[in-house]
């Protein structure tokens, strides 16, 4: 069963379309990421989400019931935003008791409410500290543990962990998840980093421009991107894109790169797609799925930079619309100015239409 169904959904401000005809299902207890750019729509959709917004057109469905006119208080959803918004001359313990507290409960239902999910966000220790004492990775906390103690069916989070360092995003990303779980709530995240989508969500929405470009599991959008963008947006680096056009050659059908040469041949179920065409298409492969090759078996191309970055190394290779980046072991030999001959991976080379951007299906 769907817990939020987005039905036509359109968005305009004056003459400005922030939101564009979007569809969207999220199932009951699923944590559903909204990844994209700044200014792609995502948070214009949480907020219509939340009722802090109104669609210019389209629904918004809480399971079958139309959220039309139903304001934020109503809609019971919980939500946290990119600046933690607490009181600070409270404790944690009387902030994560608030809400609870307005709407009547036990003090034994409040205090084992508190006493939960202070453990699971790791805040015990600081339950009688007063809030304006506290980090803003802390206060983050604070305003995490102050929305789920209300258990909403639905939790939104809007960029919640922007604000805060490094290594304490790693550890919320797991103790958000675990969060999630315990209290079995559908939960929507907005987000622009993708370390944050792929890691947490079980599926990601994709946008760009005020247009869903692609929905799936962090598996799906990473080795099956449905188009350019996301291809580009999706990956740390993102999917390397050489143009070309198909062309048989004596070891089967390949891509003609000009300059760089012609590929590795493709496999035989993209090849069946590319046969006969000499449309422009752009070839592609994932940084992290090539392997270094014998002269005439790859592309032959000079190393221009070198990151060594801990247990691995991006080694950049040729330059201006011909640059490519590939990702190997520290320990890869490579120095700038050297010829490289590289190998994608032949199952995870991916092609797709020049002009349209949008990927060409295999068989």
């Amino acid at each position: 069963m769907s817990a939020i169904q987005l039905r036509n959904l359109v968005k305009t401000f004056g003459e400005f379309t922030a939101l564009k005809t979007m569809d969207l299902d999220v199932a009951d207890g699923e944590f559903m990421a909204l990844l994209g750019p700044s200014g792609c729509g995502k948070s214009t959709t949480m907020n219509m989400i939340a009722g802090m917004e109104e669609p210019t057109s389209g629904k918004i469905l809480f399971g079958e019931r139309d959220m039309a006119g139903v304001p934020m208080g109503r809609r019971g959803v919980g939500f946290v935003f990119q600046n933690y918004a607490i009181f600070t001359h409270m404790t944690v313990r009387q902030n994560l008791g608030y809400g609870p507290r307005m709407r009547g409960a036990a003090k034994a239902e409040i205090d084992r409410r508190v006493g939960a999910t202070a453990e699971l966000l790791q805040l015990t220790p600081l339950l009688d500290r007063k809030a304006d004492r506290l980090s803003v990775n802390i206060l983050q906390r604070v305003a995490i543990g102050r929305s789920a103690i209300m258990e909403p069916a639905i939790f939104l989070l809007d960029e919640p962990l922007s604000n805060v360092d490094a290594a304490f995003r790693a550890v919320m990303r797991t103790e958000l998840k675990q969060l999630q779980r315990q209290f079995r709530q559908t939960m929507v995240y907005v987000t622009h980093d993708q370390l944050e989508a792929m890691t947490m969500a079980d599926r990601i929405a994709v946008m760009d421009h005020g247009v869903l470009q692609q929905v799936g599991t962090p598996l799906e959008v990473y080795n099956n991107p449905a188009n350019v963008f996301v291809a580009r947006f999706i990956g740390a680096p993102g999917m390397n894109l050489l143009r070309g056009r198909p062309a048989e050659s004596d070891r089967g059908l390949v891509v003609d790169l000009g300059p760089l040469g012609v590929t590795p041949t493709l496999p035989d179920a993209l090849a069946a797609t590319l046969r006969g065409s000499r449309s422009e298409v752009l070839y592609g492969f994932r940084p992290e799925q090539v392997s270094l090759v014998q002269s005439g078996q790859g592309l032959a191309m000079p190393v221009s930079f070198v990151e060594r970055i801990g247990a691995r190394t991006v080694v950049h290779l040729g330059d201006g619309e011909t640059a490519v980046k590939a990702v190997f072991d520290n320990n890869v030999g490579l120095s700038i100015g050297e010829l490289a001959v590289v190998a994608p991976v032949a199952s995870s080379v991916r092609v797709f239409d020049a002009r349209s951007g949008i990927a060409m299906k295999a068989g």
